[in-house]
Protein backbone atom coordinates (compact mmCIF):
# COMPACT_ATOMS: atom_id res chain seq x y z
CA UNK A 1 0.00 0.00 0.00
CA UNK A 2 1.21 3.40 -0.88
CA UNK A 3 1.90 5.80 1.51
CA UNK A 4 2.80 9.23 1.67
CA UNK A 5 5.27 11.19 4.34
CA UNK A 6 2.73 13.89 4.65
CA UNK A 7 0.38 13.32 7.38
CA UNK A 8 -0.99 15.41 10.26
CA UNK A 9 -2.38 14.08 13.83
CA UNK A 10 -3.32 15.46 16.96
CA UNK A 11 -5.16 14.16 20.22
CA UNK A 12 -6.38 15.65 23.24
CA UNK A 13 -5.98 14.14 26.80
CA UNK A 14 -7.99 15.22 29.76
CA UNK A 15 -6.54 15.35 33.07
CA UNK A 16 -7.89 16.32 36.37
CA UNK A 17 -6.29 19.80 36.87
CA UNK A 18 -4.92 20.25 33.12
CA UNK A 19 -5.43 19.06 29.70
CA UNK A 20 -2.85 18.05 27.06
CA UNK A 21 -2.71 18.83 23.58
CA UNK A 22 -0.81 16.25 21.26
CA UNK A 23 0.08 17.32 17.57
CA UNK A 24 1.87 15.48 15.12
CA UNK A 25 3.33 16.89 11.47
CA UNK A 26 5.36 14.46 8.98
CA UNK A 27 6.78 15.87 5.57
CA UNK A 28 8.90 14.44 3.19
CA UNK A 29 12.09 13.22 4.12
CA UNK A 30 15.24 10.85 3.00
CA UNK A 31 15.58 9.83 6.02
CA UNK A 32 13.91 9.61 10.02
CA UNK A 33 14.24 13.11 11.36
CA UNK A 34 12.55 13.50 14.36
CA UNK A 35 11.94 17.17 16.56
CA UNK A 36 10.34 17.00 19.69
CA UNK A 37 8.60 20.04 21.60
CA UNK A 38 7.95 18.84 24.71
CA UNK A 39 7.22 20.59 28.22
CA UNK A 40 9.61 20.34 30.90
CA UNK A 41 7.53 17.58 32.95
CA UNK A 42 7.70 15.00 29.97
CA UNK A 43 11.79 15.59 29.25
CA UNK A 44 12.13 12.72 30.55
CA UNK A 45 10.26 10.35 27.97
CA UNK A 46 11.92 11.41 25.10
CA UNK A 47 13.87 8.86 24.24
CA UNK A 48 10.50 6.56 24.24
CA UNK A 49 8.85 8.76 22.57
CA UNK A 50 11.59 9.06 19.64
CA UNK A 51 12.04 5.47 19.50
CA UNK A 52 7.92 5.32 19.07
CA UNK A 53 7.93 7.30 16.49
CA UNK A 54 10.27 5.58 14.40
CA UNK A 55 8.72 2.41 14.70
CA UNK A 56 5.58 3.31 13.67
CA UNK A 57 6.09 6.18 10.75
CA UNK A 58 9.30 4.75 9.57
CA UNK A 59 10.86 7.97 7.50
CA UNK A 60 9.92 11.78 7.22
CA UNK A 61 10.68 15.43 8.89
CA UNK A 62 8.56 14.68 11.91
CA UNK A 63 7.52 16.99 14.52
CA UNK A 64 5.80 15.81 17.87
CA UNK A 65 4.46 19.23 19.48
CA UNK A 66 2.86 18.58 23.14
CA UNK A 67 1.37 21.48 24.91
CA UNK A 68 -0.28 21.55 28.36
CA UNK A 69 -3.60 23.92 29.20
CA UNK A 70 -3.79 23.99 33.18
CA UNK A 71 -7.64 24.40 34.36
CA UNK A 72 -6.18 25.55 38.40
CA UNK A 73 -5.26 28.88 38.30
CA UNK A 74 -2.99 28.30 40.98
CA UNK A 75 -0.97 25.69 39.41
CA UNK A 76 2.69 25.27 40.59
CA UNK A 77 4.46 28.13 38.42
CA UNK A 78 6.49 30.81 39.64
CA UNK A 79 8.86 33.72 38.68
CA UNK A 80 12.42 32.79 39.05
CA UNK A 81 13.31 36.22 40.10
CA UNK A 82 17.10 35.71 40.51
CA UNK A 83 17.13 34.41 36.96
CA UNK A 84 15.13 37.38 36.06
CA UNK A 85 17.82 40.29 37.83
CA UNK A 86 20.58 38.18 36.14
CA UNK A 87 19.04 39.10 33.38
CA UNK A 88 18.53 42.98 33.86
CA UNK A 89 21.85 43.41 34.87
CA UNK A 90 23.01 41.88 31.80
CA UNK A 91 20.48 43.85 29.34
CA UNK A 92 20.77 47.13 31.13
CA UNK A 93 24.79 46.52 31.03
CA UNK A 94 25.06 45.88 27.80
CA UNK A 95 22.68 48.68 27.04
CA UNK A 96 25.04 51.09 28.88
CA UNK A 97 28.37 50.10 27.14
CA UNK A 98 26.27 50.45 23.63
CA UNK A 99 24.38 53.66 24.27
CA UNK A 100 21.21 51.85 23.81
CA UNK A 101 18.18 53.25 25.59
CA UNK A 102 16.52 51.12 27.97
CA UNK A 103 12.60 51.29 27.27
CA UNK A 104 9.45 49.81 29.29
CA UNK A 105 9.49 47.26 26.70
CA UNK A 106 12.83 45.29 28.44
CA UNK A 107 10.34 43.63 31.34
CA UNK A 108 8.25 41.88 29.05
CA UNK A 109 11.19 40.89 26.88
CA UNK A 110 12.87 39.47 29.83
CA UNK A 111 9.72 37.35 30.56
CA UNK A 112 9.88 35.99 27.49
CA UNK A 113 13.71 34.74 28.35
CA UNK A 114 13.98 31.20 28.87
CA UNK A 115 13.38 29.28 32.27
CA UNK A 116 11.93 32.28 33.10
CA UNK A 117 8.76 30.45 34.64
CA UNK A 118 9.46 28.03 36.98
CA UNK A 119 7.65 24.80 37.74
CA UNK A 120 7.70 24.10 41.72
CA UNK A 121 6.67 21.10 42.73
CA UNK A 122 4.65 18.56 40.18
CA UNK A 123 5.93 15.78 39.45
CA UNK A 124 5.11 13.03 36.47
CA UNK A 125 3.41 10.01 37.87
CA UNK A 126 3.24 6.89 35.92
CA UNK A 127 -0.64 6.98 35.58
CA UNK A 128 -0.25 11.02 34.00
CA UNK A 129 2.53 9.67 31.47
CA UNK A 130 0.63 6.09 30.80
CA UNK A 131 -2.68 8.69 29.84
CA UNK A 132 0.28 10.79 27.81
CA UNK A 133 1.20 7.65 25.91
CA UNK A 134 -1.57 6.99 25.03
CA UNK A 135 -2.49 11.09 22.94
CA UNK A 136 0.82 10.27 21.22
CA UNK A 137 -0.23 6.61 19.93
CA UNK A 138 -4.09 8.16 19.06
CA UNK A 139 -2.61 11.40 17.35
CA UNK A 140 0.17 8.15 15.58
CA UNK A 141 -2.79 6.44 14.11
CA UNK A 142 -4.82 9.90 12.55
CA UNK A 143 -1.16 10.60 11.49
CA UNK A 144 -0.78 7.34 10.17
CA UNK A 145 -4.34 7.20 8.48
CA UNK A 146 -3.65 10.50 6.48
CA UNK A 147 -0.30 9.38 4.89
CA UNK A 148 -2.88 6.48 3.52
CA UNK A 149 -5.31 8.55 2.14
CA UNK A 150 -2.98 11.19 0.62
CA UNK A 151 -1.15 7.67 -0.43
CA UNK A 152 -4.20 6.79 -2.42
CA UNK A 153 -4.07 9.93 -4.09
CA UNK A 154 -0.47 9.61 -5.31
CA UNK A 155 -1.02 5.67 -6.29
CA UNK A 156 -3.52 7.27 -8.87
CA UNK A 157 -1.61 10.12 -10.31
CA UNK A 158 1.20 7.27 -10.69
CA UNK A 159 -1.02 4.46 -12.25
CA UNK A 160 -2.14 7.15 -14.91
CA UNK A 161 1.28 8.46 -15.67
CA UNK A 162 2.15 4.34 -15.84
CA UNK A 163 -0.34 3.82 -18.34
CA UNK A 164 0.88 7.00 -20.02
CA UNK A 165 4.26 5.88 -20.92
CA UNK A 166 2.96 2.29 -22.18
CA UNK A 167 1.25 4.14 -24.33
CA UNK A 168 3.77 6.32 -25.48
CA UNK A 169 5.68 2.86 -25.68
CA UNK A 170 3.22 0.86 -27.76
CA UNK A 171 3.00 4.18 -30.53
CA UNK A 172 6.47 3.37 -31.36
CA UNK A 173 6.69 -0.25 -33.26
CA UNK A 174 5.10 1.50 -36.02
CA UNK A 175 6.81 4.11 -35.93
CA UNK A 176 10.62 1.46 -35.79
CA UNK A 177 9.24 0.06 -38.72
CA UNK A 178 8.74 2.63 -40.71
CA UNK A 179 12.71 3.95 -39.30
CA UNK A 180 14.17 0.55 -40.81
CA UNK A 181 12.31 0.87 -44.22
CA UNK A 182 14.00 4.40 -44.35
CA UNK A 183 17.10 3.53 -43.42
CA UNK A 184 16.70 0.59 -46.32
CA UNK A 185 16.02 3.11 -48.87
CA UNK A 186 18.50 5.48 -47.94
CA UNK A 187 21.05 3.10 -47.97
CA UNK A 188 19.97 1.64 -51.82
CA UNK A 189 19.89 5.38 -53.22
CA UNK A 190 23.26 5.68 -51.99
CA UNK A 191 24.32 2.20 -53.27
CA UNK A 192 22.91 3.56 -56.44
CA UNK A 193 24.54 6.45 -56.87
CA UNK A 194 28.04 4.39 -57.01
CA UNK A 195 26.89 1.95 -59.79
CA UNK A 196 28.76 3.85 -62.46
CA UNK A 197 31.92 3.48 -60.07
CA UNK A 198 31.74 0.06 -58.80
CA UNK A 199 29.25 -2.84 -59.07
CA UNK A 200 28.92 -4.20 -54.74
CA UNK A 201 27.95 -7.46 -53.97
CA UNK A 202 24.11 -7.78 -53.29
CA UNK A 203 24.75 -10.73 -50.45
CA UNK A 204 27.43 -7.68 -48.83
CA UNK A 205 25.26 -5.06 -49.04
CA UNK A 206 22.33 -7.45 -47.10
CA UNK A 207 24.78 -8.62 -44.35
CA UNK A 208 26.13 -4.71 -43.98
CA UNK A 209 22.41 -3.89 -44.16
CA UNK A 210 21.77 -6.28 -41.14
CA UNK A 211 24.79 -5.49 -39.27
CA UNK A 212 23.67 -1.83 -39.40
CA UNK A 213 20.01 -2.62 -38.31
CA UNK A 214 21.07 -4.80 -35.40
CA UNK A 215 23.54 -2.12 -33.96
CA UNK A 216 20.21 0.61 -33.95
CA UNK A 217 17.48 -2.39 -32.68
CA UNK A 218 15.36 -0.89 -29.89
CA UNK A 219 13.46 -4.45 -29.70
CA UNK A 220 15.28 -5.47 -26.41
CA UNK A 221 14.86 -1.66 -24.84
CA UNK A 222 11.21 -1.77 -25.48
CA UNK A 223 10.64 -5.18 -23.85
CA UNK A 224 12.69 -4.33 -20.65
CA UNK A 225 11.09 -0.95 -20.64
CA UNK A 226 7.72 -2.54 -20.73
CA UNK A 227 8.31 -5.40 -18.19
CA UNK A 228 9.80 -2.23 -15.89
CA UNK A 229 6.86 -0.61 -16.01
CA UNK A 230 4.98 -3.50 -14.89
CA UNK A 231 7.33 -4.28 -11.80
CA UNK A 232 6.46 -0.19 -11.24
CA UNK A 233 2.57 -1.72 -10.90
CA UNK A 234 2.95 -4.38 -9.39
CA UNK A 235 5.36 -2.47 -6.55
CA UNK A 236 2.80 -0.72 -6.29
CA UNK A 237 0.25 -3.52 -5.41
CA UNK A 238 2.20 -4.55 -2.33
CA UNK A 239 0.97 -4.30 1.17
CA UNK A 240 4.13 -2.22 2.31
CA UNK A 241 4.58 1.06 1.23
CA UNK A 242 8.34 0.89 -0.88
CA UNK A 243 8.95 4.56 -1.93
CA UNK A 244 13.05 3.47 -2.47
CA UNK A 245 12.33 0.42 -4.45
CA UNK A 246 10.09 2.44 -6.51
CA UNK A 247 13.22 5.45 -6.98
CA UNK A 248 15.09 1.60 -7.97
CA UNK A 249 12.85 0.98 -10.83
CA UNK A 250 12.40 4.36 -11.88
CA UNK A 251 16.00 4.33 -12.58
CA UNK A 252 15.91 1.38 -14.89
CA UNK A 253 12.95 2.97 -16.91
CA UNK A 254 14.80 5.51 -17.32
CA UNK A 255 18.13 4.17 -18.96
CA UNK A 256 16.01 2.09 -21.15
CA UNK A 257 14.29 5.54 -22.15
CA UNK A 258 17.71 7.26 -22.87
CA UNK A 259 18.90 3.86 -24.53
CA UNK A 260 16.16 4.19 -27.16
CA UNK A 261 16.38 7.88 -27.51
CA UNK A 262 20.14 7.53 -28.60
CA UNK A 263 19.88 4.59 -30.55
CA UNK A 264 16.85 5.37 -32.75
CA UNK A 265 18.20 8.76 -33.81
CA UNK A 266 14.73 9.19 -35.44
CA UNK A 267 12.77 12.22 -35.12
CA UNK A 268 9.05 10.68 -34.58
CA UNK A 269 10.48 8.33 -32.13
CA UNK A 270 12.65 11.29 -30.26
CA UNK A 271 8.91 13.01 -30.00
CA UNK A 272 7.49 10.07 -27.91
CA UNK A 273 10.87 9.84 -26.13
CA UNK A 274 10.83 13.53 -24.84
CA UNK A 275 7.17 12.86 -23.77
CA UNK A 276 8.06 9.84 -22.00
CA UNK A 277 11.07 11.79 -19.77
CA UNK A 278 8.28 14.39 -19.38
CA UNK A 279 6.20 12.23 -17.48
CA UNK A 280 9.24 10.55 -15.82
CA UNK A 281 10.31 13.24 -14.15
CA UNK A 282 6.46 13.78 -12.70
CA UNK A 283 6.91 10.27 -11.41
CA UNK A 284 10.18 10.89 -9.58
CA UNK A 285 8.60 14.26 -8.20
CA UNK A 286 5.91 11.96 -6.65
CA UNK A 287 7.78 9.24 -5.47
CA UNK A 288 9.81 12.44 -3.38
CA UNK A 289 6.34 12.06 -1.00
CA UNK A 290 6.37 8.34 -0.44
CA UNK A 291 7.31 6.47 1.97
Amino acid sequence: MIQSMTGYGKSTCQLSHKTLTVEIRSLNSKTLDISLKLPYLYKSGEQELRSLLGKKLGRGKVELLITIESKDESAAYSLNTPLMEKYYLELTAFSRKHDIPVTDNLLPAILRLPEVYTQETETLDQEEWEQLHQAVEEALKSTMEYRQSEGLHLKKDLQERISKLKSLLADIPPLEKQRREGIRKRLSAALDELQDVATPDPNRFEQELIYYLEKFDITEEMVRLEQHLDYFSDTMAENISAGKKLGFITQEIGREINTIGSKANDAPIQRHVVQMKDELEKIKEQLMNIL
